[in-house]
């Protein structure tokens, strides 16, 4: 495949299943473009710009419906959404995807407050993907090559939930991911 059927490929994704929600005030296409907007405007590099984009892109492929926090269900989304998109581009843009919950999980240790500052729906998929990590779990998870860039993904991620925010469209990104395509 070459780069733009594989963007063809994603985007197909988004325009069909986008329009989810997961507990949040805003469908999955909005949060990611909001995160991947947050993400540029703040001076990101164009890797971490592709990764706030991509982030969720497990909750896309699953069919487990929009309520499975609710249910106590976690669809472990970041490693399906990042297992998918490893043939596809690079591990500098998969593997912050990978690793966006587990950053969520260590805010909650090295941040007192971060649980209370989250969406009802965000504290609630925190307990299921394993609370708040330990010391040693936060120590592990920083070692990893990839867990700055996860850090600042999550920042993106936890502010991407404004209703009715005006985004740029997902075609504005189409070159910037296709810059990270594999091959």
């Amino acid at each position: 495949m070459t780069a733009s059927q594989i963007i063809n490929q994603v985007f197909a994704l988004y325009e069909t299943r986008g329009h989810r929600q997961y507990g949040e005030e805003v469908t999955e296409l909005q949060h990611a473009l909001q995160c991947a907007m947050f993400a540029e405007r703040a001076g990101e590099p164009a890797h971490i710009v592709a990764a706030c984009l991509l982030h969720d892109y497990g909750h896309l492929l699953h069919d487990l419906g929009e309520d499975i926090a609710e249910l106590g269900v976690d669809a472990r989304h970041e490693e399906l959404g990042a297992d998918a998109l490893a043939n596809l581009f690079i591990t500098e843009v998969v593997e912050p995807v990978r690793l966006h919950v587990a950053a969520k999980r260590y805010w909650g240790w090295r941040q007192p407050n971060y649980f209370d500052s989250l969406s009802e729906a965000s504290q609630r998929s925190l307990l299921l993907q394993g609370g708040v990590m330990t010391a040693k779990e936060a120590e592990q998870f920083v070692s990893h090559p990839y867990a700055f860039a996860a850090i600042w993904l999550r920042r993106y991620d936890d502010a991407a939930k404004v209703t009715d925010l005006t985004t740029p469209s997902l075609e504005t990104y189409r070159s910037r991911l296709e810059a990270f395509v594999c091959g």
